[in-house]
């Protein structure tokens, strides 16, 4: 087990102003600006009810932090969600087989991003993300922190060339465990990852994460 137990630097966040595209209720929001970086074109932040207003909704932000459109949703959500990329206004995409804008903009991608948000209860498994060797955030409802303390592990990892696992166990301060998971999606390697509260055995959580992994294998 590796235990992630350093003090860690501040993590940057930016405010973005939102605005609901059904009741036009705004407010500053901070994202991670290390999120919107690394995005290639746009990113998706779905926005759960309290935020901003009473509504859920997404915003798709350019790497400018600058909003470029909105979306409604008819699902509630219990935490604020980070998606690269989406296929309703990515323009230009590349459909060529293997490289991530093909599992971004298929129908196979939400399907997979369900599987990732049913699999939170806020009880037991308390975030989920999908992210490529690099640290590179494909989905997220990890929380902030957690979600900086993941992505720096994952760019140690692969500068360092230790991406040759199948699984990795983590263990943060207040006892919350992180359960990563190394598995190919059409073709390229992600690594799959589950937030776990402090009371689950990480032997429960080895069960959990295969599980969720077999069900994302049974769509491909």
């Amino acid at each position: 087990m590796i235990n992630a137990k350093e003090s860690n630097p501040q993590v940057e966040l930016r405010e973005v102003r939102i605005v609901c595209p059904q009741c036009n209720k705004r407010n500053e929001l901070t994202i991670p600006s290390k999120i919107i970086n690394q995005s290639k074109q746009l990113t998706t932040v779905s926005i759960p009810s309290g935020l901003v207003c009473d509504h859920t909704f997404q915003a798709f932000i350019d790497k400018n932090f600058k909003v470029r459109g909105y979306q409604k949703i008819d699902y509630e959500l219990s935490k604020m969600e980070f998606f690269e990329g989406s296929g309703d206004v990515l323009e230009g995409s590349q459909k060529k087989g293997g490289e991530l804008s093909t599992l971004t903009t298929l129908p196979m991608f939400q399907e997979i991003i369900n599987l990732l948000r049913s699999s939170v209860d806020d009880k037991e498994v308390i975030g989920s993300g999908l992210f490529t060797l690099e640290g590179n955030v494909i989905y997220s409802s990890l929380p902030h922190i957690t979600l900086f303390d993941t992505i720096r592990e994952f760019e140690s990892r692969e500068k360092n060339n230790l991406s040759s696992i199948k699984r990795m166990l983590l263990e943060l301060d207040d006892e919350q465990k992180i359960c990563s998971q190394y598995m190919h999606i059409l073709g390229v390697k992600f690594i799959l990852v589950l937030l776990f509260n402090s009371n689950i055995r990480l032997g429960m959580g080895i069960v959990l994460m295969s599980n969720l992994a077999k069900k994302i294998e049974d769509l491909i």
